[in-house]
């Protein structure tokens, strides 16, 4: 009998790992690249160096990279559970950097064959930072800029951001306003003089979109700045619970900016700054482009904000000696998920190729459910996986939620973060000697619809790829109150075929399914503007039964 419920204990755990994998996240297999200006830098000889940091998972994969400006390509291959560092050559960073406001080929297209986490570097000297890049299926056709002011002295550098096509014939708006019609691949780059943080920028097809400012200051009283490197996350992502972890220096900056008209904003953990040139400083009625700005301190153990419509949130690293008006600050900008934007494992790697030398400090943000913190585990280089080591949790009560601050000290291997519970990953570094050079970023999340989704058996239409159902009934439910609209109906469909009709109208429904694969449509018909419009959202299904999974299981 001991046998036999240690049997039944391994295989319940193993099929809830099953359960929780992810799709949906911040890993993929498509991706879309540009760069924007780093500072002053025109002539691109010696600097800004450009790099792409490729990590593998437990598949290898073989890479490619296609620049779209001259179409050449790149291939290589990345071994599992490592870390490949590509640093483009001087043909290939003109091809892929922006400096002039308008339409270019300024772009790169990267394919792989099996799952990879992709990062890069847009590095100089005295300024750097750089981002996570999105998969293709991770896309939207709504952004909201999010940026800083841009140092003025002593040449003009500016606000900017950077737009890159996925399909053929993509319209562009920005604050509904005509801006360009791209084809794939090409980027539409816009700066400004003022800090365009709330700016809206619309499509008719999903796009990359890019916040890339040239050489901003933060706090946006300080002397000098570097540039910052983000790609943003599209509308239908964000969420309405948010946890803000802190890097080591002792104050962050955080900017929330609202998506929908009269958003109210709760947040512990924070002081509002009430200096910022068009900010908004109390946090309720606001309306949608407006923003609000945080200080946040590691002593107060992280920020927890709440809102009751989704909002957009970045957060801001600032050096060792945070002080306004001093030239102290050399900023890095990271895009915060909601907490519902968990996976259950992340893939990172530490931004050490060839020239990256004045980086020399390099850490994780671990950030899960405080009650299930102690099954975080890591695997360096694909060893066994293990406890963190190299630092120690934080835990904030109000949010129910804990961070970790681990150095990544192996330069040359991945770094898988797994928890079945759930967790979100930041990364970042700096040069330990001046800090001149920083970067932050968001190594690994979900990247679920949040404005309209629909769930089976608890698990996300986007997640449903991936995770078998062994089940006989199965119960939906769709959670569509986020669109924030006037429902009119909504219909859903199996396998293409004619409505199932008992569903009708029906916001949780169930139904008894054989062994198989089945597509789940969900159509919503909702009126905006004195219009009639519909949203489509659809997950494949797959019902096995629990025998059969188990066998599979391997020993």
């Amino acid at each position: 009998m001991k046998t036999i419920k240690n049997f039944i204990i391994i295989v319940a755990f193993l099929l809830q790992s099953i359960f929780l994998l992810q799709a949906q996240t911040t890993a993929g297999t498509k991706f879309w690249l540009t760069f924007g200006k780093n500072a002053n830098y025109a002539d691109l000889t010696y600097q800004p160096e450009l790099g792409i940091r490729i990590a593998a998972g437990d598949s290898p994969a073989n890479v490619s990279l296609s620049f779209t400006d001259n179409q050449t390509f790149v291939n290589f291959s990345v071994a599992a559970h490592q870390v490949y560092t590509y640093n483009l050559n001087v043909e290939q960073k003109y091809a892929a950097y922006n400096t002039i406001m308008g339409t270019s080929n300024h772009s790169i297209l990267i394919t792989s064959d099996a799952l990879i986490s992709v990062y890069v570097l847009n590095y100089a000297t005295d300024s750097s930072d750089a981002t996570n890049i999105l998969p293709e299926t991770a896309l939207g056709t709504e952004y909201y800029q999010i940026s800083y002011p841009s140092v003025s002295y002593p040449l003009n550098m500016y606000d900017a951001y950077a737009v890159v096509a996925t399909q053929n014939n993509t319209v562009l708006s920005h604050n509904e306003e005509y801006i360009a019609t791209l084809d794939s691949g090409q980027v539409y780059y816009k700066t400004s003089s003022t800090d365009m943080t709330g700016a809206h920028i619309t499509s008719n097809y999903p796009v990359a979109f890019f916040a890339v400012n040239q050489r901003a200051s933060v706090p946006f009283t300080n002397l000098v700045g570097k540039c910052l490197i983000q790609q943003l996350a599209p509308v239908n992502t964000w969420d309405n619970i948010f946890f803000v972890p802190v890097t080591i220096f002792p104050k962050n900056i955080v900017r929330i900016v609202v998506s929908e008209n009269n958003t109210n904003i709760t947040q512990k953990g924070g002081i509002v700054r009430t200096d910022v040139p068009n900010a908004q400083t109390v946090l309720t009625h606001l309306q949608a482009g407006q923003f609000v700005e945080l200080d946040i301190h590691l002593d107060s153990v992280g920020c927890y904000i709440q809102a009751d419509k989704p909002v957009g949130i970045c957060a801001y690293m600032t050096n060792f000696n945070y002080q306004v008006g001093t030239n102290t600050s050399y900023p890095a900008q990271c895009w915060i998920p909601g907490i519902n934007q968990s996976v259950s494992n992340v893939l990172i790697s530490p931004f050490v190729p060839n020239y990256f030398n004045y980086l020399d400090t390099h850490h994780a943000l671990v950030v899960t459910q405080t009650a299930t913190k102690n099954s975080t585990l890591v695997s360096i280089g694909g060893a066994a996986p293990d406890t963190l080591q190299g630092g120690s949790w934080r835990d904030n009560v109000e949010a129910g939620t804990s961070f970790y601050i681990m150095p990544l000290t192996n330069n040359t291997a991945s770094y898988l973060f797994s928890n079945p519970k759930g967790l979100i990953i930041l990364g970042y570094g700096f040069c330990s000697a001046s800090v001149l050079q920083t970067y932050y970023y968001l190594a690994g999340s979900a990247m679920r619809d949040l404005q309209a989704a629909f769930y089976a058996n608890d698990i996300h239409c986007g997640d449903l790829e991936n995770n078998q159902i062994c089940e006989k009934e199965v119960f939906f439910r769709a959670e569509i109150e986020n669109m924030s609209v006037e429902i009119d109906s909504i219909k859903w469909y199996i396998d293409d075929d004619d409505e199932y009709l008992p569903a009708q109208n029906q916001e949780t429904w169930n139904k008894n399914f054989t062994q198989g694969e089945y597509k789940i449509t969900l159509v919503i018909y909702y009126f905006e503007n004195g219009e009639t419009k519909t949203k489509t959202i659809t997950g494949t299904l797959k019902r096995k039964d629990l025998w059969i999974k188990m066998r599979n299981i391997k020993h």
